[in-house]
C-alpha cells in the first residue's frame, strides 16, 4: 500500500476510511480509527444537543452505536464529518424527543412541580452575570423545538455553512437561511 513506514490507516482520508469501514467486518481497524477521529467532535455535539455530560455521553455511544451498524450507508456525497454530524443530530433529538416524554409521564406519576436545578460555579470575574447569561440562553434556546434548537446550534455554536447543514437537515442551503432568520426573529428582544 505504499511506503512501508507510513500507516495507511493514520493517512487515509476521512472518506477513505468510511470506505475501508464499510469493507470490513466488526473488528475492523478502519471503523475504529473513525471512532478515534471523531469522539471528541460527536461528544462535543451531543453535548450541546442533549445538554448533560451523562445524556451526552450516552447519545455519543448511540451515533457510534449507529455509525457502527449503518457504516455502509455512508454514499460520499458529501463529507464524511458532514454526515456524521447528520447522524449525530438524528440520534440526539430521537433520544430528545423519547427522553422527553418520559420526563412528562414521570412527571405526572410523581407530582407537580419543576425538576431540580443543578448549580455550578463558574469561573471569571463576574459569575453572576456569567450564569445569568447562561440561564438567558438556556431560557431562549428552550422556546425552540428540538430541530430548530439544533439548527442553531450547529450553526452557531459549531459554525457549519448551510450546505453543511443542507446535508444534515435534509433540507436546501436557501431554506435553512430562511428558517434561521425566522428563528432569530422569534428569538429576538421583546418577541414571545
Amino acid at each position: 500500500m505504499g511506503d512501508p513506514g507510513t500507516d495507511p490507516i493514520a493517512t487515509a482520508t476521512d472518506e477513505e476510511l468510511a470506505a475501508l469501514a464499510a469493507r470490513e467486518g466488526s473488528d475492523g481497524v478502519a471503523f475504529t480509527a473513525l471512532v478515534e477521529r471523531f469522539r471528541d467532535r460527536v461528544w462535543r455535539v451531543c453535548w450541546r444537543l442533549m445538554g448533560s455530560q451523562h445524556d451526552a455521553e450516552d447519545a455519543a455511544q448511540e451515533v457510534f452505536v449507529r455509525l457502527f451498524f449503518d457504516r455502509a450507508k455512508f454514499a460520499g456525497r458529501s463529507r464524511y464529518s458532514t454526515w456524521l454530524h447528520g447522524v449525530a443530530i438524528r440520534t440526539c433529538l430521537t433520544l430528545r424527543r423519547s427522553r422527553s416524554r418520559r420526563r412528562k409521564r414521570e412527571t405526572t406519576e410523581v407530582g407537580e412541580g419543576p425538576p431540580p436545578t443543578e448549580t455550578h460555579a463558574a469561573a471569571g470575574p463576574d459569575p453572576a452575570t456569567a450564569v445569568a447569561a447562561a440561564q438567558d440562553l438556556e431560557r431562549l434556546l428552550a422556546t425552540l423545538d428540538e430541530e430548530d434548537r439544533a439548527l442553531i446550534l450547529m450553526k452557531f455554536a459549531e459554525g457549519h455553512d448551510y450546505d453543511a447543514l443542507a446535508e444534515m437537515f435534509d433540507s436546501t442551503p436557501g431554506a435553512l437561511r430562511m428558517r434561521v432568520s425566522r428563528i432569530r426573529e422569534k428569538l429576538a428582544p421583546g418577541k414571545e
